[in-house]
This record gives structure tokens, C-alpha cells and sequence, in this order.
């Protein structure tokens, strides 16, 4: 779900990605952290190379973090960390709750990742419980896609090694590739970052290819709620899925989001979702209620059919666009490309 906005939806579990399995399995296979369901032995010389990438200092959003030695035990804050952190072979032992209805476990994407050991929940979304967490005896604590305040910070630095959002950007809105990088750089898995990352943008390099015609063709993303409207950031991970496929916004979509991650419309605001193609995240319920809005009727990318409406659930179509991790785009492009494609 968006942040700071509405109630979760219902979602469902789907089949794993060919895709998101190719991009893992190797790493996968060797595990660690505290969920990890068994141990395997490794070769000394594997043991010395990750030991070799600590100490790492870590720039962040309060400053710098210099983790000393191979982290063991993992916290994630961040709604979508404990993607990046699985892609990288290590199982978070406590994470955060986003979307609600067994969260760990359930995502196509991760569902094979986390196996039998889904995390213990820690909070919900930026509210964090602190002696849950200081229970788990974490080696670090990541915060990448968060909101977390200094004063958050500042208690769990004395739990814990704390690597919280990027600097340089509003929270929720730093790129995928940036907070994927921090967490692999604190985990001492540089290499397996990039490969990662390449993987990805090579996925995205394909879409643009088979696509040109989507380049400088203008999108918005938004969410019906309540009888009104979010539209998301240019710098949300919905929206920057899209522009990676050569897709881009309005300068009047910019001018009305400006360095909000969300902005609230009402129905004469509609004006702002004009685009050459508008993308609505929701339910089945909510489309129908979009579509008998009289206002978004007179919407030009409703009448000649350039709007689109992905589900959160049945598919988790949503859910993928919302994370918008090295795991879940594989399954929101196979999702989403075919849909793009059916409009004219």
C-alpha cells in the first residue's frame, strides 16, 4: 500500500518468477542470518574473502556507520529491505509490517526465499518496538526505505549498528539501485550487488528496446481512496518502475507533487492523472468507483482507453510496483509489460 495512507488490502500468493529465481538461487542457496533453516559448511577461502570486505563505513541520511565484521544477525526497517537483504543470501530475523495478512512467506516473489522461518514483525511500517528488536540481539539494523526519525536512530544505535536511509534524497524516494547498494555494501556483498543490479537493468534495457515507442510518452500513477486520490512522486518506486521503461511525467505532474511523496486530489484536481498513460493501483471495487466518477469520465485518458488499473492482489501486481526491489521487478515486468502493451 502507498505509504502513510490507506488500509492494507487483501493479497494472494502466486508462483515464484523463472526470472527472480535465475537472479537469486545461487545466493540463496547459502542463506545466513537468524532464520537460516540449516547451516552448510563453506571453504576456508570463501570465509577469508567475505572477511576481507570488513570494516565498511556506511554514508547515511545521520551520518556514517562503520560496520566491523560480517553481519550474522540482520533487522530490516525499511518496508521493502528485507528483499535486497534475501537477494543477498541472508534472512533478516525481524522486519517490519507493510501490507498486513502474513506478510513474510506470501510474496511470489520471496515466498520460496523465506521458507519455513519468515521474520519476527518489529513494528509497523515507521513505528518500530524497540525491545522486540533489542530482543533479537541484532548485529545491524538497516532503514533504507523508511521514514525514520533521528530520534528513532538515535535508540536503536544503542541496540545496534544502525544504516539508515540514503542522503541526498527525501524519504521513500530514493532509487532502488542506491538503497540495494547500501544495504550490499553493509553487508559486505559488493560484488554480488552489482551482478544483482545489472541483472536488472538489463531487464528493463530489454522493455525499452522491444518499446521505443514508449520513450518521452508521459504516465501517472495514482491510488483511489475514499472518494478521493493519491498521486504518486515522480521518485516513488511505482512511477520510477515506469520512466525505467522509457516512460516519463508532466512537468504539471511534477509541479503538483513537488517533494511530496503522495498528494492527496480530489475530483476536480483530476486534471493532474492527464498522461499518455495513467496507472491506477487499487482493487476491483475501486476501479469500478473510479470509472463511475463523472469527473474522471471527462478525463481524455479515459475516453480513448489509455488508463490501465493494476490490482494489488490476484495478481500482486501492486504490491510488486510498490516494493520495487531486485526481487519483485522481474515479476512486476512479466506483469505489467503485456498489460502496457494491450493499449493502443
Amino acid at each position: 500500500m502507498s505509504i502513510g495512507s490507506r488500509p492494507a488490502l487483501t493479497r494472494i500468493v502466486r508462483h515464484l518468477p523463472r526470472v527472480a529465481v535465475a537472479a537469486v538461487a545461487a545466493l540463496a542457496l547459502t542463506a545466513c542470518g537468524g532464520g537460516a533453516d540449516k547451516t552448510e559448511s563453506k571453504p576456508s577461502g570463501e570465509s577469508s574473502a567475505k572477511s576481507a570486505a570488513f570494516p565498511v563505513t556506511v554514508e547515511h541520511k545521520y551520518g556514517s556507520t562503520t560496520i566491523e565484521a560480517e553481519p550474522k544477525k540482520v533487522v530490516t526497517l525499511g518496508l521493502s529491505d528485507q528483499d535486497a537483504v534475501l537477494a543477498l543470501g541472508v534472512k533478516p530475523v525481524g522486519s517490519v509490517d507493510w501490507f498486513k495478512e502474513q506478510p513474510y512467506g506470501k510474496w511470489p516473489w520471496t515466498k520460496e526465499l523465506w521458507g519455513s522461518t519468515p521474520p519476527q514483525i518489529v513494528g509497523e511500517r515507521d513505528e518500530y518496538n524497540m525491545e522486540k528488536i533489542a530482543a533479537l540481539k541484532p548485529d545491524l539494523i538497516i532503514a533504507q526505505y523508511s521514514g525514520m526519525k533521528k530520534e528513532q536512530y538515535d535508540t536503536l544505535s544503542k541496540i545496534s549498528k544502525v544504516v539508515a536511509q540514503p542522503k541526498g534524497a527525501e524519504d521513500y524516494q530514493a532509487s532502488w539501485q542506491v538503497m540495494t547498494r547500501q544495504i550490499g555494501k553493509a553487508l559486505g556483498k559488493t560484488a554480488e550487488t552489482e551482478k544483482l543490479i545489472s541483472g536488472i537493468d538489463e531487464r528493463f534495457k530489454a522493455v525499452r528496446d522491444k518499446h521505443p515507442e514508449w520513450k518521452g510518452k508521459t504516465v501517472a500513477v495514482g491510488e483511489p481512496f475514499g472518494g478521493k486520490y493519491s498521486a504518486f512522486s515522480p521518485k516513488d518506486p511505482k512511477v520510477v518502475f515506469l520512466t525505467e521503461m522509457g516512460f516519463t511525467t508532466s512537468k504539471a505532474y511534477q509541479d503538483a507533487l513537488g517533494k511530496q511523496n503522495i498528494a492527496e486530489l480530489s475530483s476536480e484536481r483530476l486534471d493532474v492523472m492527464e498522461a499518455d498513460r495513467t496507472v491506477w493501483l487499487g482493487t476491483p471495487e475501486s476501479e469500478k468507483a473510479v470509472k463511475a466518477d463523472p469527473l474522471y469520465k471527462k478525463l481524455k485518458v479515459h475516453q480513448e482507453k489509455r488508463d490501465l488499473f493494476l490490482p494489488y492482489s490476484d495478481p500482486d501486481i501492486g504490491a510488486a510496483l510498490s516494493f520495487n526491489t531486485v526481487l519483485s521487478i522481474p515479476y512486476a515486468i512479466d506483469e505489467v509489460v503485456a498489460k502496457l502493451e494491450a493499449i493502443k
